[in-house]
């Protein structure tokens, strides 16, 4: 056999291997890829908008940054669930009807949406609270909770969203953290996601979502297992203070870190939350991070909109929303 028929003949048998186990159905009828859970394919640019709130004003700022950026189109909207009470973390009727309404107009769009494995989220409640609230979460106590959210989303016309759920677990900042037990933690995040699939008519996407580098626990540790996870996503903001761009890549459980795991994983990636921070007005960190977007197709990636991350909304940084437009408008790979 000749070796240029040989490595193609290689190459489409690989191929197929790999599209077969990513369309391998679970147990639970679902894909394998959450229902077109793949990257983009070369030559489409990755899906991307911002975070701009949760309420009306945010669905109406969306054609704002649309005429911003020009021949680009955002097709992303993004929102997070109050997690303050159980009610809002249920998606209270109404808080959603604006999202639902915006997604329902065009069918390349998509919604992506924060969802808290706790309530009192934000309440900086001690590592024991914690522990003991995972533990009631893995033996299914709050099991209603997330239920009443998946039947809500699918009446509602959002059977497809993409659920950010328990965000930036390997951090301190939530309450639904990982660090106080790691194992609790992962069995919670797997009978929230039973729980979800197991409504009627659901088409949604897991993204596992955690804060670039080492930060409280590696990340790599709270990981529940490729079964319960569609995406394998990451929030990026550029700090700390004097980390140049190439550094964020390469540091323990960076951006590469995260790009091979998911690729080990064979998962999409995705960037939900990103943005300026720590070093100012950093037009080289935007660069890389849309020229990092450019290479390795997330399924989809959200900018921070508001000051000190933004670049539409801020006035802070009007060097880096040049060159953000210039990119997105334009994108490059």
């Amino acid at each position: 056999m000749r070796q240029p028929l040989r490595f193609l003949l290689l190459a489409l048998v690989g191929l197929t291997l790999l599209t077969g186990v990513a369309c391998l159905p679970r147990a639970d009828g679902s894909r394998a890829d959450g229902a077109g859970g793949a990257a983009p394919p070369p030559g489409v640019p990755p899906a991307f908008g911002a975070y701009l709130g949760h309420d009306s004003d945010a669905v109406r700022q969306l054609a704002g940054l649309d005429g911003w950026v020009g021949p680009a189109t955002p097709r992303v909207g993004r929102a997070f669930l109050p997690g303050d009470r159980w009610s809002r973390i249920e998606g209270e009727p109404g808080h959603l009807d604006h999202w639902a309404a915006w997604r329902r107009a065009r069918a390349d769009r998509m919604f992506v949406l924060n969802v808290p494995m706790l309530d009192r989220n934000e309440a900086h409640l001690p590592d024991a609270y914690v522990r003991a609230e995972l533990a009631r979460g893995a033996s299914g106590e709050h099991d209603g909770h997330f239920r009443t959210l998946g039947r809500r989303l699918v009446a509602l016309g959002l059977a497809d969203t993409v659920l950010v759920l328990g965000w930036e677990m390997n951090g301190i900042t939530y309450t639904h953290r990982c660090g106080p037990d790691p194992v609790a933690w992962k069995r919670y995040w797997t009978r929230i996601v039973r729980t979800m699939r197991a409504v009627p008519g659901q088409r949604f996407r897991f993204d596992f979502a955690p804060n670039r580098g080492r930060d409280a626990i590696h990340w790599t540790a709270c990981y529940p297992g490729d079964r319960y996870v569609d995406v394998i996503g990451m929030d990026a903001y550029d700090q700390p203070e004097g980390m140049p761009f190439a550094e964020q890549v390469r540091e323990p459980y960076g951006l590469a870190a995260h790009v091979r795991f998911a690729r080990e994983h064979k998962k999409p990636v995705s960037y939900p939350e990103w943005g300026l921070f720590r070093n100012g007005d950093n037009p080289e960190y935007v660069r890389g991070m849309l020229t990092w977007f450019a290479r390795h197709r997330p399924l989809y990636q959200t900018i921070s909109d508001y000051c000190p991350h933004g670049v539409w909304q801020c006035p802070w940084n009007p060097r880096s929303a040049s060159v953000y437009r210039s990119l997105v408008a334009r994108p490059s790979g």
